[in-house]
């Protein structure tokens, strides 16, 4: 056997031997992505060509690419998109709910655009036309593919498919201006008095009422709690015989797809866990509704069906629609007692205060979404302005 010394790259030395039917062997060392170090041979009629094929297969050997992973910038988008999926769920990080709503954005929003594209065709050119183009139709879907695709194409960019991320570098999403919308004392009343008299059987079309919509909306007011957490609330959080009567936000419903609705024992952020006092109207609403519940356990849940089972998010949603379309009034979700809540408070005891009422961690989330915006200029402008212009008799 001779021995040629040749140092390429991760290449140890390429030595030569005979091989059968007078071929030569050319092998070298090669250290592969793990660190170790491997014997790798090829054949040929030649020296030369025993080489050549030794580096064609060194070549086809990834220095970085783990093994685990198929992936390579030749690969279909779907396909990184199922690993990235997969290795969302070997972290355990996000919740269920996070999770079905990656997969349907990413399913529904981004998979239409690139569902044909192999990853090294995705640069940045194409991810920020596909935003736009998105963006006209609708900021918030737009802003919902932009966070899956980043994610997706970041999983590729740290298993080193892709040496860059092409969303780092996309344009800005611009939020169309909008000012939030909350309800007056009036339209709030108007909403009492048409559940109360659905409530009270009048009513001919439509499913049966159970009487509790219109507590679930007295809690709604009384606390700021999202939809989800007002029908979490079970005995254990209530405190309706001291002198200030409060509620405590533990948890929030949940509906996974394929799974039943269940209770979740924490709400949306750590923030969010809360105790409220609550005004009189609301207290008297919860003791009402105390007394109609057969099940007497702590960990029985204020609203619920007939089973003691929880309440759908979605069923509360579509008994509120249905109602207030008999009253003729349109627009009107869940949320929107949260923001009528936050803007009533801001107006009554400042930003800082409604804030914290609603669990928010940054008071600008606040302010941007929740507070509708006061259109009334402070009236003291108009005797100041009668003091120096003011007619002189």
């Amino acid at each position: 056997m001779s021995r040629q010394r040749l140092t390429i790259g991760t290449f140890g030395e390429i030595g030569y031997l005979d091989g059968p039917s007078g071929r030569i062997v050319a092998r070298a060392r090669y250290r592969d992505w793990d660190g170790k170090t491997r014997l790798v041979q090829a054949t040929g009629d030649t020296r030369k060509s025993a080489e050549r094929a030794l580096k064609a297969k060194l070549a086809d050997r990834s220095l970085f690419q783990p093994s685990s992973s198929a992936l390579t910038p030749d690969s279909p988008f779907p396909d990184m998109v199922a690993y990235w999926l997969e290795d969302l769920e070997l972290e355990d990080r996000l919740s269920k709910r996070t999770l079905q709503l990656y997969e349907r954005n990413m399913q529904t929003l981004v998979m239409p655009a690139f569902g044909n594209l192999t990853l090294r065709e995705i640069g940045v050119a194409r991810c920020d036309h596909f935003l736009k183009q998105l963006a006209k139709q609708s900021y918030n879907r737009a802003k919902q593919a932009r966070v899956v695709l980043r994610l997706a194409l970041g999983l590729a960019v740290r298993h080193e498919v892709l040496p860059r991320n092409p969303m780092d570098h996309v344009s800005r999403l611009h939020r169309p201006a909008s000012t939030p919308n909350a309800l007056t004392p009036a339209e709030v009343n108007a909403i009492r008095t048409a559940i109360a008299y659905w409530e009270a059987g009048r009513s001919i079309f439509g499913p049966k009422p159970d009487r509790q919509l219109g507590a679930i909306v007295e809690v709604m007011l009384g606390t700021s709690a999202r939809i989800g957490e007002v029908l979490a609330i079970r005995r254990r959080d209530i405190d309706v015989t001291s002198p200030t009567p409060s509620i405590r936000i533990t948890g929030t419903i949940v509906s996974h797809r394929g799974e039943p609705t269940t209770r979740q024992d924490h709400p949306k952020t750590a923030k969010s866990r809360r105790t409220v006092a609550i005004p009189s109207f609301t207290a008297e609403a919860v003791r009402r509704r105390m007394t109609r519940l057969e099940d007497s356990s702590l960990d029985a849940l204020l609203f619920c069906s007939r089973e003691g089972t929880p309440l759908t998010t979605n069923n509360v949603r579509r008994q509120l629609r249905h109602v207030l379309d008999l009253a003729g009034i349109t627009g009107v979700t869940p949320h929107m007692f949260r923001r009528t809540v936050a803007t009533a408070i801001n107006e009554q005891g400042g930003v800082g205060l409604a804030a914290e009422l609603l669990g928010h961690t940054d008071p600008k989330i606040t302010i941007q979404h929740y507070i509708r915006r006061n259109e009334m200029v402070n009236p003291a402008t108009a005797e100041m302005l009668d003091r120096v212009f003011s007619k002189k008799e």
